[in-house]
């Protein structure tokens, strides 16, 4: 008797050994909410006039990933939105921390930037729904709280591929004749955003692209597909009616990579943007034929699904990942205009023959008067992620495609990419040898007016986060 009893207590201990090993390894849960209006019209945010939705083309989604390993537990959310303003996001992660008990530090949430969505920040003449932004944040939040209810053992890893085909610098220098007066009225500009494809006023990019698709994938301990989170450095495609929302390219190849990757109706993919501040779809080198309505989002999202499949069949996938975290703020100042802008810009307002519907320049007076009212400064908040060896970094802006590359080729974890837009919206993020360079994106406006060394304070804290994880240990 005392024989049976030691050995069932041997198999007991064992088993508990064995239970206690298995839940510290890698757990993971993953959701999508839809986030499609539940009533029209809408604003859509996106453009410098209003635009009304009245119905969706496709749709739009909040779609969540949570990983757990130990004690650690980290949430990420991308979301079918141009764009997101901190507080937002902020009380979302108020709401998922309550329900949850994941830290707010611990969630990653940003917007994929399409065009093609409700505007929940006033921005140009565009104005929010308050409906609307309270289903946003609400939705924002269930899908962590739904990701989070799902966690299960799950294995991880990831991939860069290179696709260069689809990424093109939307800065260019051009040939004299080509500038034209910015909004301020002046033609000190040195480059110019989007100019004539296929035109002869051409001379080269202003800078360089990032090809690469990161690609997280992660899989139930048993091998079935979970989830996978891609980043691109792609800034949307476009090419829908003026009426309809749409998640663009971002929930076309979330289709696509479920559709080849065999996954139920549980798998999320989930596509973020990385530093395309600078970058489109468009070669400028030649003239390219009209497409159809969806058509190059059709196209360009097989492109970067397919890639993205070839690269995960080969992946080996691990339980034993740790995870780390960081958070930080950073004040940076605001570019402020000059006593002689805010006289023009008033006299252009001034002037305007319907203050509801200004033109293109008189929306950049508007916006110099109210950003002479704004305070010195802004505070930002940036995070950095360490799963394994691979590194995440959070950048509130439309990040230049050289400010990811710099991140990428400096971060002590290989590999890293950016995910931008993300807990927060603070306009592009050029560098300051772009800033000299002027042109649309360093236009002073509530979408660009950071410091000009921004981007300098910015990659030098990222930098120093991404050394605080790397040494992190479980």
């Amino acid at each position: 008797m005392y024989r049976l009893i030691l050995c069932c207590t041997l198999l007991l201990t064992c088993s508990l050994t064995v239970s206690a090993e298995a839940d510290d390894l890698l757990q993971a849960g993953a959701a999508k909410v839809n986030i499609n209006p539940p009533k029209y019209p809408v604003s859509m945010v996106g453009s410098f006039q209003d635009r009304q939705a009245t119905g969706a083309h496709d749709t739009l989604h909040a779609r969540a990933l949570v990983l757990k390993r130990g004690d650690t537990r980290v949430a990420f959310v991308v979301c079918d939105i141009c764009l997101i303003s901190r507080e937002i996001f902020d009380a979302a992660k108020a709401i998922a921390a309550q329900k949850t008990g994941i830290p707010t530090s611990h969630m990653l949430t940003s917007a994929t930037h399409t065009h093609t969505a409700p505007a929940v920040t006033p921005l140009a003449q565009c104005t929010p729904s308050p409906e609307y932004v309270q289903f946003l944040t609400e939705s924002i939040a269930q899908a962590i709280i739904e990701a989070n209810s799902r966690l299960a053992p799950a294995q991880i890893a990831w991939a860069v591929v290179p696709e260069p085909a689809e990424v093109n610098n939307r800065r260019w220098y051009v040939k004299e004749g080509g500038i034209r007066p910015n909004p301020f009225g002046k033609t000190t500009d040195k480059v110019r955003m989007n100019p004539p494809r296929g035109s002869d006023l051409l001379i080269k990019p202003a800078g360089p692209t990032d090809p690469d698709i990161s690609i997280l994938s992660v899989q139930h301990a048993d091998g079935r597909p979970l989830a996978l989170l891609a980043n691109y450095s792609l800034h949307y495609v476009g090419g829908l009616p003026p009426n309809q929302v749409s998640a663009d390219y971002f929930g076309e190849f979330a289709r696509q990579i479920k559709e080849r990757l065999g996954g139920d109706e549980t798998f999320v993919g989930i596509m973020s943007n990385g530093s395309s501040g600078d970058i489109n779809n468009i070669n400028f080198r030649e003239p390219r034929p009209r497409a159809g309505v969806f058509e190059r989002i059709t196209a360009v999202a097989k492109v970067i699904a397919d890639r993205t499949y070839r690269a995960v069949k080969d992946l080996k996938y691990r339980r034993d990942v740790t995870l780390a975290m960081e958070e930080r703020t950073l004040d940076l100042g605001i570019r402020k205009p000059n006593a002689d802008e805010v006289k023009y810009a008033k006299a252009l307002l001034a002037a305007a023959k319907d203050p509801e519907k200004l033109t293109t320049n008189e929306v950049y007076a508007q916006e110099t008067v109210n950003i002479d009212q704004w305070p010195g400064s802004v505070n930002l908040k940036l995070q950095t992620l360490r799963i394994g060896e691979l590194g995440i970094v959070a950048i509130p802006c439309e990040v230049f495609a050289e400010i990811g590359l710099e991140i990428k080729q400096k971060s002590p974890l290989k590999p890293t990419f950016v995910i931008a837009l993300a807990n927060g919206y603070n306009g592009y993020l050029p560098t300051p040898e772009q800033h000299i360079l002027q042109g649309y994106e360093t236009w002073r406006s509530s979408w660009s007016y950071l410091e000009v060394d921004a981007s300098v304070k910015i990659t030098a804290q990222v930098l120093s986060m991404l050394k605080q994880v790397d040494q992190k240990q479980e």
